[in-house]
């Protein structure tokens, strides 16, 4: 089967699987070369996962900066051992088109798939492109379809071009009923055993409800770049925090609030000269409008956001206004007789799609199992602090697998604090006398 969809919800196993495939494919002298394309925030994911189930050999490279250091990545891959895997996102894909082309791949997995479901788009034509001269390709995706069944169509497009054709037009006069000003909308749907026939036909679904099998709270990372300037004032305060740590007391007062400006740094936020927050780097809020967007928008579930700093909630806050999604929050500001009220709409009212959660003031005492799924925005420094967060999801009432998603700065003190949490570690307890690991 030259294409296959794996329609698996977030946290049953579809980047394992696929890795489990591509691997089987390489054993069996199928495929040299390998193109995983994926949104920016999950590139490095890929790469871990495969550094940490493929048990077969392989170089894996991240195709991420500027487009001669992408070039020259990609070039380098020729000199590696095993199946060679090049990691691109989907905004890149399209204009590395012809070196992608050049570099043939034998496999091609486009994850989160949902991203090239307007045929019409730029990175969804490069895909179709690549496709068509690509055996073997796979689709992975939870949510298929965004907006309606039409969706399916440019993703399949991709994947196999004998299900649906090749023309969009013969597609939705075929599963769409045309209407409205001069017959250019779509007013309903129609055929629609046959579109789900013809696509479960090369497709496996999983939901979490079927997957008996799964841990019960299942914790995943999304890694973000930190943009070159938002790099740059993060470098000179780590080194700067440093060199005045090496030459002056060690407190945990004093060690703590030099990370703590660090941690402010990697959520997006510096305070300049005047004391004054200065916003200097979205890379975490666009990693959150994609979970958002898949979860709330597309998967119809509630979220909760857990972030620690009050302009961090600020920014969350006005992105979902942007976006008119309804929700629920706690922070500092909020009056304790409010806070009551805020969780009990989004427990009760399926309009409030998302609560949003300061860690310190939300970690205790209120339970919000109408969502089965969180994201870490940013990171308490504090064990029982973050533990009592996950448990707002995980207890009592709550009759789904819960997933954590964490975003991470890459190379950042996100990725100290997240290890250190992970061993179940109270930083304050500890970062006197390791206080090093954590500036270098």
């Amino acid at each position: 089967m030259p294409g296959a969809a794996l329609l698996m919800e977030m946290g049953t196993g579809k980047t394992l699987t696929s890795i489990a495939v591509a691997g089987r494919g390489y054993l069996n002298g199928k495929i040299k070369k390998l193109l995983v394309v994926c949104p920016s925030s999950v590139m490095s994911v890929w790469k871990k996962e495969l550094e940490n189930f493929a048990n077969f050999d392989f170089t894996a490279a991240v195709l991420e900066g500027t487009m001669l250091k992408r070039k020259q990545k990609l070039n380098e891959l020729v000199t590696g051992i095993g199946l060679k895997v090049a990691i691109i996102n989907y905004e890149a894909s399209w204009r590395m088109l012809e070196e992608l082309k050049k570099w043939q791949p034998d496999m091609i997995i486009a994850d989160e798939s949902q991203r090239i479901k307007t045929p019409s788009a730029t990175q969804s034509k490069g895909m179709h492109k690549l496709g068509d001269i690509t055996k073997y390709k796979m689709i992975l995706s939870g949510t298929p379809v965004q907006n309606s069944p039409l969706d399916v169509y440019s993703q399949y497009r991709f994947l196999d071009k004998t299900i649906f054709g090749t023309s969009y037009y013969a597609f939705r006069t075929r599963y769409a009923r045309m209407g409205g000003y001069q017959g250019y909308q779509v007013v309903g749907y129609i055929n629609q055993d046959e579109l789900i026939k013809k696509a479960h036909s090369i497709a496996y679904r999983v939901t979490k409800a079927e997957a008996l099998d799964l841990p019960e709270e299942i914790c995943t990372m999304r890694y973000c770049e930190l943009e070159p300037k938002a790099r740059k004032v993060y470098d000179g305060i780590k080194k700067q925090n440093y060199m005045e740590l090496e030459s002056g007391e060690i407190t945990t007062t004093n060690v703590l609030t030099r990370l703590l400006r660090m941690s402010q740094i990697t959520g997006g936020f510096v305070n300049n000269d005047d004391g004054k927050s200065e916003f200097i780097s979205d890379s975490k809020l666009k990693a959150l409008e994609e979970i958002i967007d898949d979860v709330v928008i597309s998967g119809k579930k509630k979220l909760v956001i857990f972030a620690r700093f009050i302009k961090e909630i600020e920014a969350i806050r006005k992105l979902l206004e942007d976006k008119k999604i309804q929700y629920s929050w706690i922070a500092g500001e909020v009056k304790m007789e409010d806070r009551g009220q805020m969780v009990k709409q989004f427990q009760e009212n399926d309009e409030i799609k998302v609560f949003v959660a300061q860690i310190q003031t939300a970690g205790l005492g209120i339970t919000l199992t109408a969502a089965d799924t969180s994201v870490f925005y940013s990171l308490d420094f504090n064990y029982a602090n973050y533990s009592q967060a996950l448990a707002r999801l995980h207890r009592i009432g709550q009759k789904n697998n819960v997933t954590h998603i964490h975003l991470i700065a890459k190379d950042t003190i996100d990725e100290k604090i997240i290890s250190a949490l992970g061993r179940k570690e109270d930083i304050a307890k500890t970062v006197v006398d390791n206080w090093r690991k954590y500036f270098v």
